[in-house]
């Protein structure tokens, strides 16, 4: 593991959000390069002003489909230029060209495919956030956090400065992509030009500081028993009392970059299988509120992705 990424005292306690900027799929099928919708974003600019309002600026991760599409990218392109987000890149290797492997779940993970393809698409959605939204990204999500041996030569080649693909704490392996099981959820150098922010999650529960018992298995008993549980820190599929607890747990030890994230068809009911109606939006934009109070009483403030780099940069 790279060295750990001390903060000084005074940048305080800080949260951030990265949300997915991407098409529409059937999340049960199987993944197919025809599953391009972008009708949900229409509604990202509401979704948008909510966040704002709370004053945090989300950084959107843009993949092919969202950025290929004039519609979607003038919104994008809106919202970029009244300075209400930031821009980053989310990488789908299914739906990003060239297109010259076959589709299937272990290439549905970028660091799955040969090196060279891996670069090819990482160039064409880097030069095309760049060429439609006028600015190159610099900040960087493998899709289904599938990040491989290669993948951070590639950033840094391509100029990336911040890596968010990391999911601590899960594993992937048992689908054919990468275990971030032992990952920290602090930040660190990957190299002298690029590091790396995970996303935000903790162990919560009586036995929540002997994680190696933990068997993701089992991850739900363990979880109702109050023995220990794994919460990440999103709306999507977790409770807003778990996330709370599960803060309460990262302030307790001392935890100062937070880093959430979400998909943005989630902002539309029937899209996601997390939002499948009027209900279970209403329960998305509570867990906001809610985890919003929770850092406001705690002087958790938002950042923004372009100032976590900086502060990242100077440590």
């Amino acid at each position: 593991m790279a060295a750990r990424i001390v903060l000084p005292v005074d940048f305080g306690r800080r949260f951030a959000i990265f949300a997915d900027a991407e098409e529409e799929f059937d999340w049960t099928a199987p993944f197919e390069r025809a599953a391009t919708g972008t009708s949900a974003m229409a509604a990202l600019p509401t979704a948008n002003a909510r966040f704002v309002a709370a004053g945090c600026v989300p950084t959107h991760m843009v993949d092919w489909p969202i950025v290929d599409t004039p519609a979607t990218a003038a919104i994008l392109k809106g919202l970029l230029d009244a300075d209400q987000c930031d821009i980053g890149t989310q990488l789908h290797p299914w739906v990003n060209p060239p297109f010259d492997e076959d589709v299937s779940d272990h290439n549905s993970y970028l660091g799955n495919l040969p090196v060279a393809l891996q670069r090819a698409k990482l160039f064409a959605l880097t030069d095309r956030i760049e060429q439609v939204l006028g600015a190159r990204p610099t900040t960087y999500r493998a899709g289904r956090y599938g990040v491989g041996s290669d993948t951070a030569a590639l950033l840094v080649e391509a100029g990336y400065r911040l890596d968010v693909s990391v999911r601590s704490l899960f594993d992937y392996r048992r689908q054919g992509g990468p275990d971030f099981s032992q990952h920290p959820v602090w930040p660190w150098r990957v190299s002298e030009t690029l590091n790396e922010l995970p996303l935000t999650a903790a162990f919560v529960g009586r036995l929540r500081r002997f994680p190696s018992i933990y068997d993701g298995a089992i991850g739900g008993v363990l979880a109702r028993s109050g023995i220990i549980g794994r919460v990440p820190l999103t709306p999507e599929g977790v409770p807003l009392a778990d996330a709370l607890a599960a803060i309460r747990c990262l302030l307790d030890d001392g935890h100062q970059l937070f880093s959430l994230s979400f998909h943005t068809p989630s902002v539309v009911p029937g899209h996601t299988p997390y939002v499948r109606d009027d209900g279970d939006l209403r329960l998305f934009w509570q867990w906001w509120d809610g985890v919003f109070d929770l850092f406001a009483r705690n002087g958790v403030l938002p950042i923004r992705s372009t100032e976590i780099m900086t502060a990242l940069e100077s440590t």
